[in-house]
Protein backbone atom coordinates (compact mmCIF):
# COMPACT_ATOMS: atom_id res chain seq x y z
CA UNK A 1 0.00 0.00 0.00
CA UNK A 2 2.81 2.45 0.79
CA UNK A 3 4.36 1.89 -2.64
CA UNK A 4 1.12 3.02 -4.32
CA UNK A 5 0.96 6.13 -2.15
CA UNK A 6 4.57 7.05 -2.98
CA UNK A 7 3.87 6.66 -6.70
CA UNK A 8 0.79 8.86 -6.44
CA UNK A 9 2.63 11.48 -4.38
CA UNK A 10 5.35 11.66 -7.04
CA UNK A 11 2.77 12.42 -9.76
CA UNK A 12 0.76 14.97 -7.76
CA UNK A 13 0.05 18.26 -9.48
CA UNK A 14 0.93 20.21 -6.30
CA UNK A 15 3.52 19.32 -3.70
CA UNK A 16 1.02 20.42 -1.05
CA UNK A 17 -1.70 23.00 -1.33
CA UNK A 18 -2.93 25.49 1.27
CA UNK A 19 -5.90 23.40 2.44
CA UNK A 20 -3.76 20.28 2.65
CA UNK A 21 -1.22 22.13 4.80
CA UNK A 22 -4.02 23.47 7.03
CA UNK A 23 -5.90 20.15 7.25
CA UNK A 24 -2.95 17.79 6.98
CA UNK A 25 -3.67 14.37 5.55
CA UNK A 26 -7.31 15.02 4.68
CA UNK A 27 -8.16 13.67 1.23
CA UNK A 28 -10.99 16.18 0.76
CA UNK A 29 -8.56 19.07 1.26
CA UNK A 30 -6.16 17.55 -1.26
CA UNK A 31 -8.92 17.29 -3.89
CA UNK A 32 -10.13 20.83 -3.19
CA UNK A 33 -6.58 22.20 -3.45
CA UNK A 34 -6.16 20.58 -6.85
CA UNK A 35 -9.55 21.70 -8.19
CA UNK A 36 -9.01 25.30 -7.06
CA UNK A 37 -5.50 25.49 -8.48
CA UNK A 38 -6.45 23.75 -11.72
CA UNK A 39 -9.45 26.01 -12.27
CA UNK A 40 -7.50 29.27 -12.34
CA UNK A 41 -8.36 30.81 -15.69
CA UNK A 42 -9.69 27.51 -16.99
CA UNK A 43 -13.00 25.67 -16.98
CA UNK A 44 -11.79 22.08 -17.17
CA UNK A 45 -13.57 19.04 -15.80
CA UNK A 46 -11.76 16.13 -14.16
CA UNK A 47 -12.54 12.44 -13.81
CA UNK A 48 -12.15 10.48 -10.58
CA UNK A 49 -8.87 9.15 -11.98
CA UNK A 50 -7.64 12.71 -12.72
CA UNK A 51 -8.57 13.80 -9.20
CA UNK A 52 -6.78 10.84 -7.66
CA UNK A 53 -3.58 11.25 -9.66
CA UNK A 54 -3.35 15.03 -9.27
CA UNK A 55 -4.32 15.01 -5.59
CA UNK A 56 -1.94 12.22 -4.61
CA UNK A 57 -4.65 9.92 -3.30
CA UNK A 58 -6.18 6.67 -4.52
CA UNK A 59 -9.20 6.53 -6.82
CA UNK A 60 -11.02 4.54 -4.15
CA UNK A 61 -10.46 7.42 -1.70
CA UNK A 62 -11.82 9.90 -4.26
CA UNK A 63 -14.94 7.74 -4.66
CA UNK A 64 -15.36 7.54 -0.89
CA UNK A 65 -14.76 11.26 -0.16
CA UNK A 66 -16.06 13.20 -3.19
CA UNK A 67 -19.58 13.40 -1.74
CA UNK A 68 -18.33 15.85 0.91
CA UNK A 69 -17.39 18.42 -1.73
CA UNK A 70 -20.61 17.76 -3.67
CA UNK A 71 -22.81 18.13 -0.56
CA UNK A 72 -21.04 21.39 0.33
CA UNK A 73 -21.82 22.55 -3.22
CA UNK A 74 -18.12 23.38 -3.71
CA UNK A 75 -17.92 21.25 -6.85
CA UNK A 76 -20.30 20.20 -9.62
CA UNK A 77 -20.65 16.77 -11.19
CA UNK A 78 -21.30 16.19 -14.87
CA UNK A 79 -21.87 12.72 -16.27
CA UNK A 80 -20.29 11.93 -19.61
CA UNK A 81 -21.39 8.44 -20.57
CA UNK A 82 -20.37 6.24 -17.65
CA UNK A 83 -17.71 8.69 -16.47
CA UNK A 84 -18.33 11.13 -13.65
CA UNK A 85 -16.63 14.45 -14.25
CA UNK A 86 -16.05 17.14 -11.61
CA UNK A 87 -15.13 20.81 -11.50
CA UNK A 88 -15.11 23.68 -9.03
CA UNK A 89 -18.59 25.20 -8.72
CA UNK A 90 -17.39 28.73 -9.48
CA UNK A 91 -20.76 30.47 -9.69
CA UNK A 92 -21.49 29.32 -6.13
CA UNK A 93 -20.44 31.87 -3.52
CA UNK A 94 -18.93 29.36 -1.09
CA UNK A 95 -16.71 27.91 -3.84
CA UNK A 96 -15.47 31.39 -4.68
CA UNK A 97 -14.83 32.04 -0.99
CA UNK A 98 -12.90 28.75 -0.72
CA UNK A 99 -10.84 29.75 -3.76
CA UNK A 100 -10.03 33.17 -2.24
CA UNK A 101 -9.24 31.56 1.12
CA UNK A 102 -6.87 29.07 -0.55
CA UNK A 103 -4.97 31.83 -2.31
CA UNK A 104 -4.83 33.93 0.88
CA UNK A 105 -3.41 30.92 2.77
CA UNK A 106 -0.89 30.31 0.00
CA UNK A 107 0.18 33.98 0.08
CA UNK A 108 0.62 33.84 3.85
CA UNK A 109 2.77 30.72 3.52
CA UNK A 110 4.90 32.34 0.83
CA UNK A 111 5.35 35.49 2.91
CA UNK A 112 6.24 33.46 6.01
CA UNK A 113 8.84 31.47 4.10
CA UNK A 114 10.26 34.43 2.13
CA UNK A 115 10.31 37.02 4.95
CA UNK A 116 13.34 35.63 6.85
CA UNK A 117 15.31 35.41 3.61
CA UNK A 118 14.49 38.99 2.65
CA UNK A 119 15.63 40.66 5.88
CA UNK A 120 18.08 43.46 5.22
CA UNK A 121 21.04 43.77 7.55
CA UNK A 122 21.21 47.09 9.35
CA UNK A 123 24.29 48.67 10.83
Amino acid sequence: MKTTTKTLEKDKALESGPFERLFEGIATAKMLDFLITASVGEDWVYSETDLAKNSGISRKTVQREIHKLLEANLIKQKNSGNAKMFKLNKPYRTALSAEKFAFDLASENINRIAAPKMKVKTR
